[in-house]
């Protein structure tokens, strides 16, 4: 039976994917779960007028976050954190501190899919981290000073 993905499946396929799996598979547990609809032509232009918004907000995001990098001052964002008096920060800046501070900074929403970053950052002075953004790398300098 010619499905529709409606999520992503493991060993089946992606999100608005058009697949064969067995009748049985396809009735008992796909559809009744709101995980696929049967590839019916309504369902298929629905799924490529799905896919074309999708693609254009993909697009318009990269373009604000393009747009927002370009627009801090020097390229970099700027975050604060409380310090000892050997200069350590108390506690480490995580990704959802970066987040809030590039949101107060740009108005554009990053989410911790975009992060690479392996552990806090730690120490005062400037960072490099990478951010994913629809399939692209790009780096982003990060400046800790203390508050």
């Amino acid at each position: 039976m010619k499905i529709i993905l409606l999520k992503d499946v493991k060993k089946i396929g992606k999100k608005y994917d058009i697949k064969d799996v067995a009748d049985g598979y396809a009735l008992n547990s796909l559809i009744p779960n709101n995980i696929a609809v049967p590839a019916t032509h309504s369902y298929l232009k629905l799924v490529e007028a799905k896919k074309k918004q999708s693609a254009l907000m993909k697009e318009d995001f990269k373009k604000a976050f393009e747009f927002a990098v370009s627009k801090l001052p020097e390229g970099k964002l700027h975050v604060s954190g409380k310090v000892n008096e050997k200069g350590h920060l108390f506690a480490g800046i995580h990704e959802d501190q970066i987040i809030e501070e590039f949101k107060k900074e740009t108005g554009v929403i990053l989410c911790s899919e975009h992060f690479s970053l392996e552990k806090p950052l730690k120490e005062l002075g400037e960072h490099i981290i990478d951010l994913k953004v629809e399939g692209e790398t790009y780096k982003l300098k990060i400046v800790v000073k203390p508050l």
